[in-house]
């Protein structure tokens, strides 16, 4: 079945990520402003999709602005957050590659399309986007941020490459374009995947900001352990370990973790760079 494999990943993940959602709204705010900012000139009720809306971030700015927010999410979990935040929004659990996503939320074609970090997880991604071209009105813009390469962004590396070398056997690293965060980090490949999908107008610019951890106070090292120990292989990591090493021995892990990030703090906080793609593309209509 499409995407099981993510749905599962993502439902481990799910509660923390709800719980840790202020924190990546802090991190990610760069992000959210250029997303929130192509939002202008939306008219009165008019319909917006939001792909893998997590807990709700852009669907409140689409609320804000007036306009009717649809969100669609694979995980319940996140789906159930984006509700609670975002009352006035309607949020699916479905899986946008293969639902029917007018039949799912009926009420006319999408008058536009947006996600921040949400389009990277599918198991395929042409016939993903062809699915919401199919459900976003003639001229609808599509509006996307998703992250360039793993050796770009430490936010997947800093302190997940060391704890992760502790397994035994550590695991292989991700495939190139397989599904994840990095699997749009080749430019020419999402412009094949939009084009082949049929939308137009395809344009893919660089984004680049600093993520800070220290935004809510403190110099980040704590959030930054969460979010590390959040992820797949940091849930795959303290099973393994705490069970190798016992309670006691996990928690040396976590302080001798928590003692190499505060040694990558500059200027007193968790900072370092992301990198991303901006991506716009219109639907030609049929």
């Amino acid at each position: 079945m499409a995407n099981e494999e993510m749905k599962d990943i993502w439902e481990g993940n799910a509660d923390l990520w709800v719980r840790l959602s202020p924190v990546f709204d802090s991190v990610f705010e760069p992000v959210t402003e250029v997303l929130t900012g192509t939002l202008s000139g939306l008219e009165a009720r008019e319909r917006v999709l939001d792909v893998g809306c997590g807990s709700g971030t852009l669907l409140a700015a689409v609320v804000e602005r007036g306009a009717a927010a649809v969100g669609v999410d694979i995980s319940p979990p996140m789906a159930e957050g984006a509700r609670a935040r975002v009352p006035e929004a309607e949020v699916l659990v479905a899986d946008a590659q293969t639902a029917d996503l007018l039949a799912i939320a009926p009420g006319g074609p999408f008058a536009r399309v947006i996600s921040r970090f949400g389009v990277m997880f599918f198991s395929d991604s042409q016939a993903a986007f062809a699915n919401i071209r199919s459900a976003a009105a003639t001229g609808a813009p599509l509006t996307f941020m998703c992250w360039r390469s793993r050796d770009e962004n430490p936010m997947f590396t800093q302190g997940i490459t060391g704890l992760l070398a502790r397994l035994d056997p550590p695991p292989p690293p991700p495939v190139p374009g397989s599904p994840g965060p990095n699997a749009f980090a080749d430019p020419d490949r999402v412009r094949a995947l939009l084009e082949g999908a049929g939308w137009e107008g395809v344009s893919i610019e660089p984004f680049d900001f600093t993520l800070d951890f220290s935004k809510r106070g403190g110099d980040g090292v704590e959030e930054r352990l969460a979010v590390i120990l959040g992820n797949e292989g940091g849930r795959m990591a303290q099973e393994q370990l705490e069970q190798q090493l016992g309670a006691d021995g996990w928690e040396s892990v976590l302080e001798e973790l928590r003692a190499e990030l505060r040694e990558s703090r500059v200027d007193g906080a968790i900072r370092f760079p992301g990198a991303c793609w901006l991506v716009h593309a219109r639907n030609p209509g049929t």
